[in-house]
């Protein structure tokens, strides 16, 4: 308030002063049209550069609040993925999501946002300028950029919990952070990527590009994919189907009982016919649900946050998207919270906390583009 007051102040003392100045010329003879004119438009543009230097601050500041938001979904990951899984791992889950932000900070410095980067000279699979951010200006967007990218390692981090030695996991996330995921921004959000709405050269696939507003796919899948692939190639966590089931065992699972069914054909194996082996449930329901609650925050920086900058009439769009994650994720919560009673007969946290996570994930890719059922 107090930056406000100053520019208010000053723009007044300097418009009246000038305007007496104006006045005065007017009635002076041989003041003349020529200098009153020139006194005018002097002072617009004064007040035209210090509401440039304000529009510039203000989407700046949304733009970092933004990726500060992003940033405390870490917090939601850690809470989340530790009440998931057993105590004796609460230690290692946690290292995991401390990692995930450290080191992804370092290498996207280096040379991960470079290969996502968008330049004139870059080409359609990878970017090539800005390493170690050498003549890049807007730090507030490599700074939201990088809060997206630990983002998609915290959730493959989840995928592969309780069954990685943490130095495997330290190289898994650098090279998804560093390169895999880079390279995927850089096709779709890139204005060279050929997956890119706004390609300028070689036109667009399918004649539209890949439209993705919030990293539903560029970011969620990308993260889901590759926890998908670190849970083929591990398989299930040991003692999940038995005693007996050793590491040689999981690695002879075919890939269709590692994705379908496996509870139940392995567990006939182990516990007789249809005989499936009890879940290895999560030591805190209070941590999931603080996390689901951390997550649903930080959701509130990712999609308005996607919109880059807020004033120049983007202030709408801002807001319809946060409407729109609202809704999406409370309808898609109590909506699984109600199938789930049917099917299983009793209530849930637990499946709400899903339910809810997976109607904000599902409404980023067109949440900006979806108009409020209620006005």
């Amino acid at each position: 308030m107090a930056g406000s007051g100053d520019f208010s102040s000053s723009c007044r003392s300097s418009f009246v002063s000038n305007f007496t100045c104006l006045f005065d010329n007017v009635s002076t003879p041989g003041g003349g049209a020529a200098l009153t004119a020139q006194l005018f438009c002097d002072e617009v543009e004064s007040i035209n550069a210090k509401l440039t230097d304000v529009t510039g601050a203000v989407d700046t500041s949304f733009l970092l609040f933004s990726a500060y938001m992003v940033f405390l979904m870490q917090a939601g990951f850690a809470m989340l993925c530790a009440g998931s899984c057993r105590a004796k791992n609460t230690m290692n889950i946690l290292l995991t999501n401390i990692v995930d932000s450290a080191s992804s900070a370092i290498v996207f410095y280096l040379f991960g946002f470079a290969f996502s980067s968008d330049a004139p000279d870059d080409n359609g699979f990878i970017g090539g300028s800005y390493f170690a951010l050498h003549g890049y200006i807007r730090k507030e967007m490599w700074v939201f950029q990088w809060a997206l990218a630990a983002t998609a390692a915290g959730i493959a981090s989840g995928s592969i919990a309780e069954r990685t030695k943490f130095s495997g996991y330290l190289t898994y996330s650098t090279f998804l952070t560093g390169f895999v995921y880079q390279v995927v921004v850089h096709w779709v959000w890139s204005t060279n990527g050929w997956l890119s709405t706004a390609r300028e050269v070689g036109g667009r696939l399918f004649g539209t590009g890949m439209i993705d507003f919030g990293g539903s796919g560029v970011v969620h899948i990308t993260g889901g994919l590759a926890g998908l692939w670190g849970t083929l190639i591990e398989g299930p966590r040991l003692g999940r189907f038995g005693p007996h089931v050793t590491k040689v065992t999981r690695m002879q699972m075919s890939c269709s009982e590692r994705m379908f069914g496996a509870a139940e054909r392995l567990g006939s194996r182990v516990h007789g016919s249809g005989g499936v082996p009890p879940e290895f449930r999560g030591h805190s329901v209070v941590l999931v649900v603080l996390g689901t609650l951390l997550l649903w925050f930080g959701w509130y920086g990712f999609n308005p946050g996607s919109a880059s900058y807020i004033t120049n009439g983007r202030a709408a769009t801002v807001s319809r998207v946060a409407t729109t994650t609202t809704l999406a994720g409370a309808a898609a919560g109590v909506t699984t919270l109600f199938v789930k009673k049917m099917q299983k007969g009793h209530w849930s946290v637990q499946d709400i906390c899903n339910g809810l996570l997976g109607g904000l994930v599902a409404v980023k890719l067109p949440t900006n583009g979806t108009e409020a059922p209620v006005k």
